[in-house]
Order: C-alpha cells, then sequence, then structure tokens
C-alpha cells in the first residue's frame, strides 16, 4: 500500500478543517467519501479523482479506498472527527496496514458546544441513538449509565421519522436523575452556514424541534445557564 489518509473534516466549512486536513487533502491523488462531504471540501479537489457513494456506503468506500490506495495517496473523508462515528474504525478492521494514517478533526459535539457557551467543561459522552449499528436496549442502557454517572450527555443522530420516540424514551430516563432544571441545548447544523441553536431546560423542552442534523446536550447536575450560555463548572475556584 502507498498510502491511505482516513480524514475528520469538521463540521464542513473550510475555516473550520484543521491545518492538517486541509493539507493532506491537496497533496492526495484520490479523494473519497459521501456525496455530500465531498461537496462540503470542493475548492480542494480540483484536479483530482474523486469516488463517492450515497448513504450507507460506507462499507463500499473504506473498500474502494483501500484498492486505490495500492498505488495511489488516498483520502477518506468523514464530517466531524474520522475516529467518532466515522470511517477510520472501518477502514482498520478491513486492512489494519501501517500506511494507514488517521486525521483528527472537530467532532459534532465539541461544535455545538462552542455554541451554547462551555457545556463539556468536566466528564462528557457521546451516545448516538441510532439503532442501525446498535441494539436500542443497549442504547437505552447507556444512557442510563451516563445519567446515573452524572455525565455531561451529547446525543448524536437524536430523532428521526423512522424512530421518532426515542430521543423522548431516552429523555424520560435522563429525567429519572436529573430535575427539570438541568440545562439542555439542540444546535442543529452547527458551524454551518443554516446554524439555529435552541437552549431550554429538561422541564419544558419540546423534542419536537429536534431532527437527525441536531446535536442535544445534557447538562449535568451542576450544569446552568447564564446570559443565554450554558456552562458546566469544573471546580475552579472563583472568588
Amino acid at each position: 500500500m502507498k498510502k491511505l489518509y482516513v480524514i475528520g473534516i469538521g463540521p464542513g466549512g473550510l475555516e473550520h478543517m484543521t491545518i492538517k486536513a486541509k493539507k493532506t487533502i491537496e497533496e492526495s491523488d484520490i479523494v473519497v467519501g459521501y456525496t455530500k462531504y465531498l461537496k462540503m471540501v470542493e475548492p480542494l479537489l480540483e484536479g483530482k479523482e474523486t469516488y463517492a457513494t450515497g448513504m450507507r456506503g460506507e462499507e463500499d468506500r473504506c473498500k474502494k479506498a483501500i484498492e486505490l490506495a495500492q498505488d495511489k495517496v488516498v483520502s477518506v473523508i468523514s464530517t466531524g472527527d474520522s475516529g467518532i462515528y466515522g470511517m477510520a474504525g472501518l477502514i482498520l478492521q478491513l486492512d489494519n496496514n501501517a500506511n494507514v494514517e488517521i486525521i483528527p478533526g472537530v467532532t459534532a459535539s465539541s461544535s455545538a458546544a462552542s455554541v451554547l457557551g462551555a457545556p463539556l467543561m468536566h466528564d462528557n459522552c457521546n451516545i448516538s441513538l441510532s439503532d442501525l449499528m446498535t441494539p436500542y436496549e443497549a442504547i437505552k442502557k447507556r444512557v442510563k449509565l451516563a445519567a446515573e454517572g452524572d455525565f455531561v450527555i451529547s446525543l448524536y443522530n437524536p430523532r428521526s421519522k423512522g424512530r421518532p420516540q426515542y430521543l423522548k424514551e431516552c429523555l424520560d430516563i435522563v429525567r429519572e436523575y436529573r430535575d427539570g432544571n438541568t440545562p439542555i441545548g439542540v444546535v442543529r447544523n452547527a458551524l454551518r452556514d443554516d446554524q439555529s441553536v435552541h437552549i431550554s431546560t429538561l422541564g419544558n423542552f419540546d423534542e419536537e424541534i429536534v431532527d437527525m442534523m441536531s446535536i442535544v446536550v445534557i447538562g449535568n447536575s451542576n450544569t446552568y445557564i447564564e446570559n443565554g450560555r450554558i456552562i458546566t463548572p469544573r471546580g475552579y475556584k472563583i472568588d
């Protein structure tokens, strides 16, 4: 194998991409990705060969990238961080080669947190509510344990037409361990042109505003809202 990069491009805008990610794409012979993601980095693709698949074509993309990388420099791109719900794991499962390099990016929970204020300042976790790869019972168990452990929780893939009730059911689990004043923030299309932000509490939260393009961030027992921002204190002694 010549070289295969697995790159997290962050939220999608070039200005939020790491310098390393941008430079690596520019130096690649071929860039592989979901059609929508390739559009996001289109200015970097001039003169390059590309290989695209639609939604749920992850395995085909990864296998093709490994094939192409036998004699070319190839980059596989994911939004966010390639190692957090991205392509890094699948690539390494298919071919754990020394010439595979993972390039990190800004994940969705970090993007959303930067818009909401500082909700992730203490121990936190990411949980996807999509049951395409994980049984729903396992998802609910993870939500329960994270809530019981007082983690700040970021929910990926929180609500879709095919599973409209999962978010409410999981928030009801959290409500068993958090009071109604616990801050909850929703950022749709974080750090993109059509970004929208909604800050509320567990007690009066409306799940209908959430879709698959949203990240839901639930505070811990010490998280609070001040001047329109969500803050989770880390324990600094402030006079």
